[in-house]
């Protein structure tokens, strides 16, 4: 049995920068209900070198990912658990985000006309079967056939899910496929890369930052045409992203094994001039690759992880400044819950959105366009923040 005397409380700053940027996250993903968003804060096309603000929130939050990591390892070790039980942890995780994201993914890729449920009951069974899985039932040993029950009609669900699924086209009818994972399936492998090198590095800071070069260094061997006598194993043996993805947690993992090691409150403006530092030698990075071969989220160019890994740096360098030195955390109350039930948070939209579409509802057109859209939106996020904090005091939520 091993432990860890690496420090495993998390920081305030993380839940903090967490639940901000899932509050902007499902902000942005509210887009699709406007009419007249400004150009600069949508996701740009596949082919424009260009990033619009809705492209750096997800590589925030893979950061993030990366930030809590370390500790949610430590605080395994702290209580006893060997690396044999930490890595069969991950697994399980990486195994729900993986399903959940591929359920979602192919979501967005049916064929509802064919199918024997309709879509948007189909999204609201697959969302409660997500729920009754993983969520967070009472330590009640009386109790625990009755939550096994729920976990299994869960499973059961998927299953017939599954079986009445069609996508595709008509003249190419397919079943469930993997397609890109899905958001909730790159945070799965990202996670799966990033947990096992920490899990067996974690006592030499020197590896972990090789480990994160590897990954940078892969984006841009794809770029540069390096990788190409790998082509045959491309659609089934690849690092998503092209290393892009786990790139961003791994750059989260060495922030927090940084202040794991380095901090001291005498020295703080050292720690935060390290990540201020990480943050513009990234962004030289990106930009120096962005005349290559542009900078896209969709195709995960070199500059688009340059830039967006630059941005979590020198964004963590203030929430940290922000919340654990100045000790001005009270503002971010009313976000608490999505730095605390991040997936129930996350998945909450899908349901709203199936039951306003079933429902037939839709705000007046002024209400959804420009500027006063994006205050509804805006709203409509602080909505569901707090919707999530209700149904988690009424004991729902999830948890992998």
């Amino acid at each position: 049995m091993q432990t860890s005397t690496l420090p495993s409380q998390r920081l305030e700053s993380i839940n903090i920068f967490r639940a901000v940027t899932m509050f902007l996250m499902i902000f942005v993903n509210d887009f699709w209900t406007l009419e007249d968003v400004p150009v600069w804060l949508l996701h740009t096309a596949a082919e424009a070198d260009a990033m619009g603000f809705s492209d750096v929130i997800f590589p925030m939050f893979l950061f993030i990912v990366g930030l809590s990591l370390p500790f949610a390892i430590n605080n395994r070790m702290t209580k006893g658990d060997s690396n044999r039980v930490v890595l069969q942890h991950i697994v399980e995780r990486t195994f729900a985000l993986l399903l959940m994201g591929i359920f979602l993914v192919n979501f967005e890729n049916m064929r509802s006309e064919v199918m024997m449920i309709p879509k948007y009951v189909w999204e609201i069974l697959l969302i409660a079967a997500f729920f009754l899985i993983w969520n967070v039932y009472p330590n009640k040993p009386e109790r625990k056939r009755l939550y096994t029950a729920l976990k299994v009609s869960g499973y059961v669900v998927l299953i017939v899910l599954a079986a009445v699924y069609q996508g595709g086209t008509k003249e190419d009818p397919r079943w469930m496929e993997t397609h890109w994972w899905g958001i909730l399936g790159l945070i799965g492998w990202s996670y799966l890369i990033c947990s096992v090198v920490y899990l067996y590095f974690r006592q030499r800071l020197l590896l972990v930052i090789f480990s994160w070069f590897v990954l940078v260094l892969f984006n841009l061997a794809d770029f540069a045409g390096w990788l190409t006598p790998l082509d045959a194993i491309r659609n089934t043996f690849w690092i998503v992203g092209s290393g892009a993805m786990p790139a961003f947690t791994m750059a989260g993992v060495v922030a927090s094994m940084l202040y794991q090691r380095h901090f001291r409150k005498d020295n703080a403006t050292i720690f935060i001039a390290i990540l201020i530092l990480l943050g513009v030698l990234s962004l030289l990075f990106g930009f120096g690759t962005r005349p290559f071969w542009g900078s896209s989220k969709i195709r995960a160019t070199p500059a688009w992880l340059g830039i967006c890994t630059g941005v979590s740096f020198i964004v963590y360098a203030f929430f940290f400044w922000l919340v654990e030195m100045a000790d001005r955390k009270n503002w971010a109350n009313a976000l608490k819950p999505a730095g605390e039930a991040t997936l129930t948070c996350y998945l909450i939209p899908y349901i709203w959105y199936a039951l306003v579409t079933i429902a037939g509802v839709s705000l007046p057109l002024f209400l959804r366009t420009g500027m006063i859209g994006l205050v509804k939106s805006l709203l409509f996020s602080l909505f569901i923040i707090l919707l999530t904090g209700l149904i988690n005091r009424l004991g729902v939520k999830l948890k992998i």
